[in-house]
């Protein structure tokens, strides 16, 4: 089964545009006298142009300048000026494959630019996890493992790989998270969430989709019903504190996914340790709004929030 795409179409364009601003081609793409020294080096305008757009791409976004794709007309017009040639001069040197090859592999000698290997991949993961614990966003890792391979000098690889890496990253993360939830638990904690998948003695709804019922408007009315399911909350007794063992973000995120799942859904996960994580993360939200709903109660005589 194809991996699902954790990145959009418009956040893949965005991870490698160029600048669209003058101040930002400014900033990205002016060379300093050492820059300079080097590119004069080439022989011939159309030389010393390409060199340096190939240079300008390396730095910014951070990629090999395609064999059949032609340079961003901003960036290639600042070059040009930089160096006092015509921005003509790119015709000439676009014809020459052997000799964008030699300069590709000058630029990565004299700059320290240096292909992504495997060994940067697994790095790559490794960090990635890291911040995965705080966030799944897919656009925040890639951004970060961009940022990161940018600062080092390191190529970056086709977009599929920087994707995967993230992805690879989340699946690594979610799990630590759902044994972070799932460790404190004795098998007293384990049954009693178990239990919520088993139905009420009405028999019409389970436990679980009864304390996922939205709370009716506090009342007279509807007191013992909230009463009842905060005793039901209360009577779970998850240890203390393990709210804490993972970022809030992803605690609320956990907690929605599976508010969103039915208990079939639930009762049909193949690790033990997923289905209490996500029952343990909706109880531990819903369990201060059952008691907040209750105090809003208490203290207006109208029952009115």
């Amino acid at each position: 089964m194809p991996r699902r795409s954790i990145l959009s179409a418009a956040e893949r364009e965005s991870l490698l545009a160029l600048p669209d601003s003058k101040d930002d081609l400014i900033r990205h793409y002016t060379f300093n006298d050492t820059d300079l020294s080097i590119i004069r080096q080439r022989r011939g305008p159309a030389n010393r142009l390409g060199f340096a757009v190939q240079l300008c791409y390396l730095r910014f976004p951070g990629v090999i300048l395609g064999v059949d794709e032609l340079p961003f007309p901003p960036l290639l017009k600042l070059v040009a000026d930089q160096l006092k040639v015509g921005v003509e001069s790119w015709n000439e040197y676009g014809q020459r494959e052997q000799t964008r090859r030699e300069h590709l592999s000058e630029l990565q000698t004299v700059f320290g630019f240096r292909p992504f290997t495997m060994s940067h991949y697994r790095q790559a993961v490794q960090m990635l996890t890291e911040l995965a614990m705080q966030t799944d966003k897919g656009i925040v890792l890639a951004s970060a493992l961009i940022g990161h391979l940018r600062r080092q000098s390191v190529i970056l690889p086709a977009l599929n790989a920087v994707e995967r890496a993230s992805a690879e990253a989340i699946t690594r993360a979610n799990r630590r998270i759902y044994d972070a939830l799932a460790e404190p638990l004795a098998d007293a904690h384990r049954r009693r969430l178990d239990d919520l998948l088993k139905r009420r003695d009405n028999g019409k709804t389970t436990w679980l989709a009864w304390l996922r019922q939205s709370p009716a408007k506090p009342n007279s009315r509807h007191m013992l019903e909230h009463i009842e399911r905060l005793k039901a909350w209360q009577a779970l007794d998850l240890p203390t504190g393990i709210e804490r063992l993972v970022h809030q973000i992803r605690l609320l995120k956990i907690a929605r996914e599976g508010g969103q799942m039915t208990p079939a859904d639930l009762a049909k996960f193949e690790r033990h340790c997923c289905k209490v994580s996500d029952e343990a993360a909706f109880c531990l939200i819903q369990r201060p709004y059952i008691s907040k709903t209750l105090l809003t109660r208490r203290i207006s005589p109208r029952g009115s929030p």
